[in-house]
């Protein structure tokens, strides 16, 4: 993208928003290319008989369709010059569109589209340790905080204004990162790692911090840390260093926001399915969980039937280990009377 420079920018006004479009054409072949990639799998996968939701292909293509609109419209045209106008792309292309990206599940699509399906050499090598390393949730978090960090901490957005073809990698790098980060968190791809659902909510709730910490450094900067991209600001624009306080509260607030947004939209997938409720505390915790109801049941079994030899492992969500437990229970309020 060639940005405008100071003299050509006119004044922002709500009209001008409006109309201000440019074609981008290297955004807008990569955005067609994905959205129609996908369309093809997933037909592909439905004709297999491996259907997926229909609101996943919406979800994908309006990703597609929104990191298009973001770098064509005016929030792109006047992101190099007016910093706010920056947090505001920063935060559509790190965040929303990653989201919408994640939930059309592309890797699942892409699986499914395979005649192998879960057998293909695709899926073995997405279950591979080094995709495995690659999109794990340590890996994204690490990723999302040096982007995040990276780019508004340090002269990078200087370069930017030196070298404006710079504007185009930025802009990719931050779907990149936030693919990176969301995919394990919410993708449900088969993937080598599948973390509980607890620990993604509380991943979610750490990557808070760099956009807080980044947030707060600007909002409080007592001078520009990019005077590059200061001094290329047009005339009518805010004062500098205001723009950078603007830009400073609304990656804090504007951040945690989205990032509380897609927290809560996780809760209520969790909630709405039993197969995610399952899956809430993770595989060692229900076993620690299933363990023990298993030994409460066979402590509280009728003497003859403990006279008869050890027991088998008792299923967890069974009948009797419900009673187990509600004979526990009854136990520990007998033992409160005496």
């Amino acid at each position: 993208m060639q940005p405008l420079t100071a003299a050509d920018l006119p004044p922002l006004t709500w009209a001008r928003f409006a109309s201000s479009w440019s074609l981008e054409p290297v955004w807008l072949i990569v955005c067609a290319t994905l959205a129609t990639g996908y369309l093809v799998a997933f037909r592909t996968a439905a004709h297999q008989g491996r259907r997926l939701p229909l609101w996943r292909a919406v979800s994908f293509c309006a990703g597609t369709s929104t990191a298009w609109v973001v770098v064509a419209s005016a929030v792109g045209g006047y992101s190099t010059s007016l910093f706010w106008m920056h947090m505001v792309m920063h935060l559509a292309l790190i965040m929303l569109v990653p989201a919408l990206l994640v939930l059309g599940r592309p890797l699942t699509v892409l699986v499914a589209a395979t005649s192998a399906g879960a057998d293909s050499g695709l899926a073995h090598a997405l279950r591979g340790r080094l995709t495995g390393t690659l999109l794990s949730p340590a890996a994204g978090l690490v990723v999302y905080t040096l982007v995040v960090v990276g780019t508004h901490l340090t002269d990078f957005l200087d370069q930017v204004v030196v070298h404006p073809w710079l504007a185009d990698g930025e802009q990719a790098l931050y779907v990149v990162a936030g693919v990176l980060f969301l995919m394990p968190l919410l993708g449900d791809e088969p993937l080598r790692r599948d973390p509980s659902h607890l620990f993604r909510l509380g991943l979610l709730v750490v990557a808070m911090v760099p956009d807080t910490i980044v947030g707060i450094v600007l909002l409080q900067a007592s001078a520009a840390p990019f005077p590059g991209m200061i001094a290329a600001r047009p005339a009518w624009a805010l004062d500098g260093l205001d723009d950078v306080h603007v830009g400073g509260a609304l990656m804090w607030a504007g951040g945690d926001a989205l990032m509380m947004a897609i927290a809560v939209a996780l809760v209520i997938a969790i909630v709405t399915s039993p197969a995610r409720r399952a899956h809430m505390i993770g595989p060692w915790l229900e076993g620690v969980r299933a363990s023990t109801l298993s030994e409460r049941s066979a402590f509280d079994s009728p003497p003859d039937d403990a006279a008869s030899g050890p027991h088998a492992p008792v299923d967890a969500d069974s009948d009797e280990a419900f009673e187990a437990y509600n004979a526990m229970l009854a136990r520990l309020r007998g033992s409160e009377e005496s």
